[in-house]
């Protein structure tokens, strides 16, 4: 096998039955996430079209994988085009779109029968159990029961929203029961007032709920193809929570990615670690977006990058100050002021209150196709709470828009912490040759490199 054929990535569908090296690579590439995610907290939420479309069995098949490998999961799923579908066929002119609209006692007894033709849906597939499929031997039980406790919309501008409600709360002791059991916890569109009421709820505000009073790791939206997308018309991978909320306010959106990515943005805000869009037109959507590094949909993360910015000339003196005590214990190789007055514009810092707290460097040699990340650092009293792999992320993603494949760095104190992100261990030889003949050879520095 070439490396041109190690290197192509085929789909599920098209992969050869027998490919040991690639098979191999991948594997080891999705040990790292395995490990990270083993013990977190997934909410997983997809409307009723992926149930019409025909992509449930699917889509049960890559969560009992994620359940094997220890992911916590609760799943919401919606009901509209089915709840729509049986008021078409009792005669009712109503139909429900995208929003919050009056749910009548008619339509509240279809939303009740979708909610529960797709409970029972969902139950059989996670009971699937034939040899030679992915569900073999998987043993998943489903626990689904009356966690959400809803209020009425009531009425708003004059409007009488009758059965429409929202989450008033979620009995989440319960529900952390029954995931650290290893069951995996099915919420229904539905909610039940103290008084014994139904009410029909929005998927999206009850997955929203659920995430956030959970602190789940992810919260995942399975979507028709709504991903927000560069100006080339490639998935925007990665969006800070910030961002996001200037592409609603431009209302440039359509109304499904709009009210997907709003709830991604919300969920983040109120401390959801990392909300996504995902299509689950995709084959292994779900398992891409969480096993390979940039991922197949639109990841919205909170918008700790406020902070981050370009250095300017205005910036040296802190940044010397950051740098002064790594140089002298050795850690940094001195470069003195007037360097880093020269290389201003490749730092980019982290500021808080007008406090420069932490800065990076990238350095290019396009020639080769690699950058050299240096000077990542991050105040004592600052560090624990992810800003260095805020600066790494900011460091790698501007390599990439550079056109860079890959990043290496120099360290003699901090290997594992590279490693740990990644980096392989490399030689002098690796090194671009204009970096190679100005490596200092007395420090004897760890090649570190990291494919992108």
């Amino acid at each position: 096998m070439t490396t041109s054929d190690i290197d192509t990535t085929l789909s599920a569908q098209d992969a050869p039955e027998f490919a040991p090296a690639q098979f191999v690579r991948w594997f080891r590439e999705v040990a790292p996430y395995v490990h990270d995610f083993r013990g977190k907290t997934f909410v997983i939420a997809f409307g009723g079209e992926l149930v019409s479309d025909g992509a449930l069995n699917t889509l049960i098949q890559d969560l009992s994988l994620l359940s094997a490998l220890g992911v916590k999961l609760v799943l919401v799923h919606g009901s509209r085009p089915q709840v729509n579908e049986q008021l078409k066929l009792k005669g009712y002119d109503t139909q429900f779109g995208r929003g919050t609209e009056p749910t009548s006692a008619e339509a509240l007894e279809c939303a009740k029968e979708a909610a529960g033709e797709i409970r029972l849906d969902i139950e059989a597939s996670f009971s699937q159990g034939l040899p030679n499929t992915p569900m073999s031997h998987a043993q998943i039980r489903v626990i689904s029961g009356n966690f959400v406790t809803a209020r009425p919309v009531g009425v708003i501008d004059g409007v009488d929203y009758k059965h429409t409600g929202a989450v008033r709360k979620l009995d989440i002791d319960a529900i952390k029961m029954v995931i650290h059991q290893g069951a995996i916890v099915l919420l229904s569109p539905l909610g039940f007032s103290p008084t014994g009421e139904a009410f029909n709820l929005a998927m999206e505000d009850l997955a929203t709920s659920a995430a956030v009073a959970l602190r789940a790791e992810k919260l995942i939206f399975l979507t028709q193809g709504r991903t927000v997308l560069d100006d080339d018309g490639s998935v925007d991978t990665e969006l800070a929570r910030e961002d996001a909320d200037k592409l609603l306010a431009a209302g440039m959106l359509d109304d499904d990615t709009a009210s997907f990515l709003g709830h991604a943005s919300r969920a983040v805000k109120r401390g959801v670690a990392r909300a996504h869009l995902v299509p689950y037109t995709l084959d292994g959507s779900v398992l891409l977006e969480i096993f390979t590094h940039d991922g197949v949909g639109t990841m919205v993360v909170e918008d700790t990058l406020d902070d981050l910015r370009p250095a300017s000339v205005d910036d040296v003196g802190a940044i010397v100050q950051l740098i002064e005590p790594l140089e002298a214990d050795g850690t940094l190789v001195p470069r003195g002021r007037s360097v880093i007055e020269r290389d201003v514009e490749k730092f980019t810092v982290l500021e808080h209150d007008g406090v420069i707290y932490g800065c990076v460097a990238l350095i290019p040699y396009l020639e080769e196709n690699m950058a050299e990340m240096a000077c990542l650092i991050v105040q004592a009293e600052w560090q624990g709470s992810g800003e260095g792999e805020i600066l790494l992320r900011h460091a790698e993603s501007k390599a990439r828009a550079m056109g860079v494949r890959r990043l290496f760095v120099l360290t003699t104190r901090t290997s594992h912490w590279f490693i740990k992100r990644g980096f392989v261990q490399g030689g002098i030889s690796d090194l671009p040759k204009e970096r190679q003949a100005h490596y200092n050879r007395s420090r004897n520095s760890l090649v570190f490199i990291k494919k992108l």
